[in-house]
């Protein structure tokens, strides 16, 4: 039978107590001898440890506190028992008082205080991100033949072809839902036929670019701050560096060209499937002919109106792509990382494409196009 681990207390020629312990001294062996241990009654000069045959971190727990409880010092302990000692000892050791708490006004202020300064550190480094984009930009200007034909078409299906289904059933929807509610409330004063008018104007001036940029955001701009995260993590894009390769050319250009390119089209086509829901609803509820409702609109919509969509809508891409983008190139840690930067990006480019259409109404309207 295996040795079981043991203690005795024997007295030296001036008095001092001693303990010793012998044996294994492992987490399998030591629960009677704890409770015996619990039970002693100090003081002890001395634990000694030179009978120990073998130890791990739960008898060298046990060492530190008989030891600590009786007041002894621990004696001929080999170099394993004194560094399981050491660890153990050190992480018992009690931790400082934590800090009084702070005042709720200072806590705020400081709060304000740091949001301010990361407000004015990320408004820094898009600059920098921007003008690194730019000059990328100018490289292929001037270099046609670097600009990655297969990356960009790929992008441009993944942020245009691909997002047709989708766009087209929210605006038909929301196009609907705009000549349904404008048609109840004209409909006080019987001026239901300009429902038209109402549906027309939203759709090709406000509602087309502006759905359509929220959905790509939503859509694409997560695309992209996930994708170039993931690249970020698996050190693809360190990679890329490495061996010469501009990630801003590879990687970045293309999604920026394609949401620039591509929220115009999908802004018109938005506009255009909003009107045919308009149509649709007015047809069976205010029964106004479709073709009637269709060509109507050439008659009261102007063409500031589609100009005024088709101006905005490049912008929003931009801003789409340059959001998405960004926070996909500044994850780092873990894949926890990505999560957040991805929705950093979806919520900051919904943000600033709200912040602009109103900027863009109150700029059309100083110029006479409201």
């Amino acid at each position: 039978m295996d040795q079981l681990p043991d203690f005795t207390i024997k007295t030296d020629d001036s008095g001092a107590v001693e303990l010793a312990l012998a044996g294994p001294l492992v987490v399998a062996r030591i629960a009677a001898l704890d409770k015996a241990l619990r039970a002693l009654a100090g003081p002890v000069a001395r634990l000694d440890l030179a009978g120990v045959t073998a130890i791990d971190t739960v008898g060298a727990w046990l060492c530190w506190r008989t030891a600590d409880a009786l007041g002894a010092e621990i004696t001929h302990a080999d170099e394993d028992s004194r560094r399981l000692i050491n660890a153990v000892r050190g992480d018992q050791e009690e931790l400082p008082p934590p800090p009084p708490p702070q005042p709720a006004w200072r806590e705020t202020l400081a709060r304000l205080g740091q949001l301010v300064v990361d407000g004015a550190t990320g408004a820094v480094d898009v600059l920098a991100f921007m003008g690194a984009l730019l000059e990328a930009a100018w490289g292929i200007a001037r270099h046609p033949g670097r600009l990655r034909g297969t990356a960009l078409a790929r992008q441009l299906q993944l942020v245009g072809i691909d997002a047709l289904g989708i766009v087209g059933l929210m605006s038909f929807l929301i196009g609907i839902v705009i000549a349904q509610q404008g048609a109840v409330q004209l409909q006080q004063f019987g001026a239901q036929i300009y429902t038209i008018n109402l549906t027309g104007r939203l759709a090709f001036r406000e509602l087309g670019c502006l759905m359509t940029a929220i959905m790509v955001a939503g859509r694409s701009g997560s695309s992209f701050a996930a994708q170039l995260g993931t690249m970020k993590l698996t050190e693809e894009i360190d990679a890329m560096r490495t061996i010469g390769v501009s990630p801003l050319e590879a990687l970045v250009l293309p999604r920026v060209l394609a949401a620039v390119w591509m929220l115009p089209l999908l802004g018109f086509y938005s506009a255009l499937i909003a009107i045919v829901g308009g149509a649709s609803i007015s047809a069976v509820v205010l029964d106004i002919p479709f073709v009637t409702f269709l060509l109507r609109i050439q008659e009261v919509v102007p063409i500031r109106d589609l100009w005024v969509g088709l101006i905005k809508a490049p912008v929003f891409g931009f801003i789409i792509a340059i959001t998405g983008c960004y926070q996909g190139l500044r994850v780092s840690g873990n894949s926890e990382e990505v999560g957040l930067r991805t929705t950093m990006a979806v919520v900051q480019a919904i943000f600033m494409v709200i912040v602009l259409d109103a900027f863009f109404a109150v700029f059309f309207s100083g110029v006479g196009w409201g």
